[in-house]
Formats: C-alpha cells, sequence, structure tokens
C-alpha cells in the first residue's frame, strides 16, 4: 500500500513538472518568436534608413532616416540579447518561478506599451512644435515622425506580446494552477490529477 501512495505521488509531482516544463518552453518560444519580430523590424529599418540618410538632401526626409537610425540601433540592442537569453534559458522552473517570470514578463510589456505612448505623445509634440520654430521645422517634423513611426510600431508589438503571453498562461498555466488546493490539513497543497 505505502509502495502505492510513493508511487502516485511521484506520478503526479512528474506530470505536474512536465507540465510546467512544456509550458515555460512554448513561453520561451514565444519570446524568441517576438524577439525575432522586433529583430526584423529594426533591421529593414536600420538598413532602409540608412541608405535613407546617407542619399537624402538635407531637409526632413534626412532627419526623419536619421532618427529612425539611431531608433532602430537601440532595438536591436534589445533584440538580439533578448531572443540569445529566450533562448538559453532552461525551461524546467517550479510552479513559483513560473507563475513569477510570467507575471513579469506580463508587466514588461505593458510598461513598454505605456513608454510607446510616450514616444508617440512626443511625436506629436515635436511636429506640433515645427509649427513655430521655423528655424528647426524640418528637424522637428523629421524626428517627429519617426518617433510616430516607430512609437506605432512598438505600440502594436507590445500589445499583442502582452496579449499572446496573457493568452498562453491562460491556456496552459491556468490549469495546472487550477488543479492546486490547500490539504485538509491547511499546511500545504494537493494537486490534483483530473
Amino acid at each position: 500500500m505505502r509502495i502505492v501512495l510513493v508511487l502516485l505521488i511521484f506520478v503526479a509531482g512528474s506530470l505536474q513538472a512536465q507540465e510546467l516544463t512544456t509550458y515555460n518552453s512554448e513561453r520561451l518560444k514565444i519570446d524568441q518568436r517576438l524577439m525575432l519580430t522586433l529583430g526584423s523590424w529594426s533591421s529593414v529599418n536600420f538598413v532602409g534608413s540608412g541608405i535613407g540618410w546617407a542619399i537624402a538632401q538635407p531637409g526632413e526626409a534626412r532627419y526623419f532616416h536619421q532618427m529612425n537610425v539611431m531608433w532602430n540601433t537601440v532595438n536591436l540592442g534589445l533584440a538580439i540579447p533578448g531572443y540569445i537569453k529566450a533562448k538559453k534559458m532552461n525551461s524546467s522552473m517550479t510552479l513559483a518561478q513560473s507563475i513569477r517570470d510570467q507575471h513579469r514578463t506580463e508587466k514588461i510589456f505593458l510598461l513598454n506599451t505605456g513608454l510607446d505612448i510616450a514616444y508617440i505623445t512626443s511625436g506629436f509634440l515635436l511636429r506640433n512644435e515645427a509649427k513655430y520654430n521655423l528655424e528647426k521645422r524640418d528637424q522637428f517634423n523629421g524626428f517627429g515622425n519617426s518617433l510616430l513611426l516607430q512609437g506605432g510600431f512598438l505600440f502594436l508589438f507590445d500589445i499583442a506580446a502582452h496579449a499572446i503571453h496573457v493568452r498562453h498562461a491562460n491556456n496552459k498555466l491556468s490549469p495546472i494552477m487550477d488543479r492546486l488546493t490547500l490539504s485538509s490539513t491547511g499546511v500545504g497543497l494537493t494537486w490534483s490529477l483530473n
């Protein structure tokens, strides 16, 4: 009887660990795809605007491309290490680690969404200032348009990334957590197999 009980406990723990490993592996693959998306956007913008900056006549277009190059240098600086980190991370985590990482990821994308709104607002402010500052009109319009483009993309990217991660957690992590309950003594957790 004791052997059967120990075997059932071992099997239950192994099933939960496997489910968590699968969940975390999928979450890390989502992060990899998101970083590839950001890196692809950044690379295309970096190359395209690098060429545009090199061949543009002095004026608004040159400032637009200049800001895009600088902006996407930063984006590539985030996408490449983000991809490498997601690729190298171990998917074997405890439930507590999995929950903590999930919440941290969701918070990061929400915080980034707020920053994206600030970038877009800055773009509008620069374009508005260009109406009154004739000396820097081209610079303010070029930089403002770049901020609108880059901030707009990042806003859509971060909102989508947040939604993808929330949906994944709701579909895969929540069912694991739903099977956890307090033990009848109140000193520990039980995990149901159904």
